[in-house]
């Protein structure tokens, strides 16, 4: 009988620590397939997302609507399931929420990055951008490193009060400000998510600062300037989520960067490219091997 859990029940089977050893071992896993994913656009400016993969086990799709066009209002941003399918018996298995898998498994992956790549993971953090993703990475990087303060950033002055009073639920020294770019030479850590439709940080970054950038998953979408892009090439290390960033990746190519030239977070899992030097740049376009990772855990 095929499991089918909302939001809370699929929040539940995929604790952070438990997502971080699965985005691990996925990455170690010869066999992983990821098709290409569709991305269909829809009447009014929103798209609609197909995406499979699979391993020796299970096979997934996500298949969820992104509509930018529902922030701030009673409808979220990204809606749909993720379908979970045993492979040798072709048995749908579970249907897990698609937005809560998506926001835990990208704060997750960028996580999983800082980890890897921060130089300085105590903080303070800086979060630009209060909807969905914000939270999501709030609680995952307050759950597993040694944060003590929070600045966060919001289109939206009162979202930006909501989830700073969320960080301080947290135990967080947490303040709403409205220009990130006047608190960024006061954090090492940095998270932009938003909804990517323009510069929302463009001052450089300290020497040793670890920005995520999440937002941007077109070529056309963009949230960090791109001399701060170029800055970190230059001067320190820029890493992608997956190779297909080289034609997603909206920040690094409006700033005129190959997303091809850089290190994979696979790569610096396994050890496989290079060594950190002043600020890095930590580029996510979403990927379903990720959500795949997801499945796996949540399946047990």
């Amino acid at each position: 009988m095929t499991s089918l859990l909302d939001a809370a029940q699929t929040a539940a089977r995929l604790p952070y620590p438990a997502l971080i050893e699965g985005l691990k071992r996925l990455l170690a896993d010869e066999s992983v397939q990821v098709p290409q994913r569709l991305v269909q656009p829809l009447p009014g400016g929103g798209s609609l997302f197909v995406m499979p993969a699979l391993d020796a086990r299970i096979a997934i799709t996500k298949l969820i609507t992104f509509t930018p066009a529902n922030a701030g209002t009673a409808h979220p941003v990204i809606q749909g399931d993720v379908v979970v399918f045993d492979v040798a018996s072709g048995r749908r298995l579970l249907v897990l929420d698609g937005p809560t898998v998506t926001a835990r498994r990208t704060a997750a992956v960028s996580l999983l990055a800082a980890q890897q790549l921060a130089p300085a993971t105590e903080g303070p953090l800086l979060i630009v951008g209060a909807g969905a993703q914000g939270r999501a990475h709030l609680d995952a990087f307050a759950q597993a490193l040694p944060l003590r303060q929070v600045f966060v950033a919001s289109r939206g002055a009162a979202g930006a009060q909501v989830l700073a009073a969320h960080a301080k639920d947290l135990g967080l020294r947490a303040t709403a400000v409205r220009d990130p770019d006047a608190v960024l030479a006061d954090c090492p850590l940095v998270v932009t998510c938003t909804p990517a439709d323009g510069v929302v940080l463009k001052a450089l970054p300290r020497a040793d600062a670890f920005i995520a950038a999440v937002g941007a998953f077109t070529p056309r979408m963009v949230e960090l300037g791109p001399d701060l892009c170029r800055h970190c090439a230059a001067q320190g290390r820029v890493v992608v989520d997956t190779p297909e960033a080289r034609h997603e990746a909206g920040d690094l190519l409006q700033a005129g960067l190959d997303p091809a030239a850089f290190a994979t977070l696979r790569q610096v899992v396994l050890g496989e490219r290079g060594e950190n030097r002043g600020p890095v740049l930590f580029k996510s376009c979403g990927w379903a091997g990720w959500d795949l990772a997801a499945a796996r855990t949540a399946a047990g």
